[in-house]
């Protein structure tokens, strides 16, 4: 997923697609461990997947944050 249709998403969106994501991610490790994994390529874009997810959460979660001390001063 694109960085700009993640940025569309909702708090609530980006929560569930993190999980989905990191349950995705952990089946897939699991799989690659196993030796049962062929395309091991899709490790690397689903953990990029989920930096991006979080880097948004935690823009947003500073940006409101920063919002609020702005107004109280």
């Amino acid at each position: 997923m694109k960085p700009s249709e993640l940025r569309g998403l909702s708090d609530q969106e980006l929560r569930a697609k993190e999980t989905e994501t990191a349950q995705e991610l952990f089946k897939l490790r699991f799989r690659h461990a196993s030796g049962q994994l062929d395309n091991t390529a899709r490790l690397r874009r689903l953990r990029r997947e989920l930096a991006r997810i979080k880097t948004l959460l935690r823009e947003r979660e500073l940006g409101s944050s920063r919002a609020g001390e702005m107004r109280g001063k």
